[in-house]
């Protein structure tokens, strides 16, 4: 009897000691994937008060916002000094929007072809050629545009200069494509099949299905795939610095040279001193940056809770 008592209470601490370690592993791993969550919302935190303390004093107390945003006159190093940005914001949205005219398309287009027409081997080799494109560096796109694609637009359009607006919207069309593609697909996808088998059902060619079907219903996820591209062709630096020109210019047609907010921080930034005039004005671009990207990653973020809430 003592026996199979001492048994029971043996077993009793044995499972007690087994949820003793099981909660003891769910707290840990609760906490890990809580500071992983909560650490993306720190780090932009983080950079926003950052970039804040650098550039806030100048912009509230010396910087001109008529001179900032009406006057193409950037000349930080001139007596006395311009503020003008501009050209520079104008070249910033001229290569965006010439990166997106040519991206959509294709991406969109892609999209389709794999969700809806590739089968087996062809889809998967699709997907893997597609990703393989988002694993380029972004210097080794600038080199191309520098040496590659200067030269054959110098040569195909009789231009002085390779280095302009539309090669710097090519290239940053080609280096968004991966990431509007993915998400794309992905919007297609979350189209449930029986509307497909309805509307096949009823007569539909392949071609009807997608564009009077799967593309009305995925509207809203394409969408935020094209809001997403935006940002990454927006905050593109280092291939817009080499594929551009880099010239302070309001464009007025595809082939002059321009110059983005990135680049413009990237290529002054290492020759200011730190804490000063110019270097603070920097540091205004750059919370202009951040504010137009997190809209932009906001609006596209709301676009897809949207689809979510009608879907539940």
């Amino acid at each position: 009897m003592s026996q199979d008592a001492s048994t029971r209470r043996n077993a009793a601490a044995t499972e007690f000691d087994r949820r003793d370690s099981s909660w003891w592993t769910d707290r840990i791993a609760r906490t890990v994937v809580f500071a992983g969550g909560i650490s993306a919302i720190v780090f932009i935190v983080g950079i926003l008060l950052f970039i804040a303390t650098q550039g806030l004093e100048f912009a509230a107390t010396r910087l001109s916002w008529s001179e900032f945003f009406g006057s193409i006159a950037w000349r930080p190093n001139g007596h006395p000094a311009e503020y003008g940005a501009l050209a520079l914001i104008a070249g910033t949205a001229s290569t965006t929007a010439i990166a997106m005219v040519i991206v959509v398309p294709l991406s969109i287009g892609a999209a389709i072809y794999i969700g809806e027409f590739a089968r087996g081997k062809t889809r998967e080799w699709l997907k893997i050629l597609i990703e393989l494109l988002a694993a380029i560096p972004s210097v080794v796109w600038g080199v191309i545009g520098l040496h590659v694609m200067g030269p054959l637009m110098t040569q195909a359009f009789g231009v002085p200069s390779g280095l302009n607006l539309l090669n710097a919207g090519i290239i940053l069309g080609l280096m968004a494509a991966p990431i509007m593609t993915t998400i794309a697909e992905d919007a297609l996808k979350a189209v449930p099949d029986t509307y497909r088998e309805a509307a096949e059902a009823l007569g539909a060619t392949k071609w009807q299905v997608v564009f009077r079907v799967v593309l009305p219903h995925a509207r809203p996820g394409l969408s935020a795939a094209v809001l997403l591209g935006v940002g990454r062709a927006f905050g593109e630096t280092i291939a817009v610095l080499m594929a551009s020109g880099h010239a302070i210019n309001i464009p007025h047609s595809l082939f002059d040279p321009v110059r983005t907010l990135t680049a413009t921080i990237a290529a002054e930034l290492g020759e200011t001193a730190e804490g000063d005039d110019h270097y603070q004005a920097l540091f205004v671009l750059g919370m202009l940056l951040f504010v137009i990207t997190f809209a932009i990653n906001v609006t596209a973020d709301s676009i897809v809770r949207g689809i979510r809430r009608k879907k539940a």
